[in-house]
């Protein structure tokens, strides 16, 4: 079967490079959108033009261009939005931007697969969302309602947690790195959470473009052997390492006490990390006739463990 072109929307950004990358390295006719507005950004110019020595086509339009965009998204079977980082520690306008995405998709006409910019927790899912975090689900939500009244196919993708913010700092807050000496354990540690390799992510979220069993459908990455406890985390680094931390432990209502009187962002970052670490938000329910896991649906893909992940911080 002929390999459907891929735009990718927001191709510079931390996932969107993996998801350029992943669909060059699975044979798609790949585009990338390059916004005018790049200006002096050396860096991402470097790297989209690093796109194009690879093979992608690079397209000029603006998300505040109506016109250009849905020339861009004509020239397209399968629209990626990477343009919003759904991860727990930034809220991002750019997910209500990608309003301006669908009306182009809407009028184009010709596009076989959405895939919105989510990639973290399903929102779906997150109805009873602590204030302020809960917006980001909202904002989510309300794109999905749009998607769906427009009658655009589409498919959702649940990542969990992108490993590089949640495992090697051993899911401290604050910090990307492993803690040298002492470790903030929520609760007794022990609820699940789902870790993912933000190349696999991409590389299972490209799989999906072309699979008619995800369309219209939330595909969930529940890897089984990155399906780990906080504790199970700590562990893996202390063998790695060789460094027993000391642990201490916080009750639950004293972390959501340390939202008081913080900044907006704080207060999402802790408003999430209750969620997944207390509540187990990301493993507390069964996936659904309108859902399907991908490891399941591609076996043929050898996911990275986080044992093996967190070797490079050594």
């Amino acid at each position: 079967m002929e390999k459907s072109r891929v735009l990718v929307v927001g191709g510079t950004g931390y996932i969107g490079r993996r998801i350029v990358r992943a669909s060059l390295a699975e044979g798609h006719p790949t585009l990338v959108l390059m916004r005018p507005e790049i200006g002096l950004d050396i860096d991402k110019l470097q790297m989209l033009l690093s796109f194009k020595a690879q093979g992608a086509r690079l397209v000029e339009a603006s998300l505040e261009d109506h016109a250009a965009l849905v020339a861009a998204v004509a020239q397209a079977d399968v629209v990626i939005s990477a343009s919003a980082m759904s991860g727990v520690h930034l809220h991002s306008h750019n997910l209500s931007l990608q309003h301006q995405l669908v009306e182009a998709i809407k009028e184009a006409g010709n596009v076989k697969r959405f895939i919105p910019s989510e990639f973290g927790m399903d929102p779906s899912k997150m109805g009873h969302a602590l204030e302020p975090g809960r917006i980001t689900f909202d904002e989510k939500m309300e794109l999905r309602r749009a998607i769906e009244e427009a009658n655009i196919p589409h498919t959702y993708v649940s990542a969990n947690c992108f490993a590089g913010y949640f495992c090697p700092n051993l899911c401290q807050m604050g910090t990307l790195l492993p803690p040298k000496e002492k470790v903030l354990i929520y609760g007794d540690g022990n609820v699940k959470v789902i870790f993912c390799d933000e190349d696999d992510v991409a590389t299972y979220t490209v799989k999906s473009v072309d699979d008619p069993r995800a369309l219209n459908k939330t595909i969930y990455l529940r890897p089984p052997e990155n399906i780990l406890t906080q504790n199970d985390v700590i562990s893996k680094w202390e063998n790695l390492s060789g460094n027993v931390l000391e642990k201490i432990h916080i009750p639950i209502d004293e972390f959501l006490a340390s939202m008081k009187d913080t900044n907006f962002a704080n207060q999402v970052v802790v408003g999430h990390f209750y969620h997944i670490f207390y509540e187990g938000c990301l493993t507390n329910f069964e996936i659904g006739d309108d859902g399907a896991e991908a490891t399941l649906l591609y076996p043929e893909v050898q996911y990275t463990r986080m044992g093996e992940y967190m070797k490079k911080y050594l």
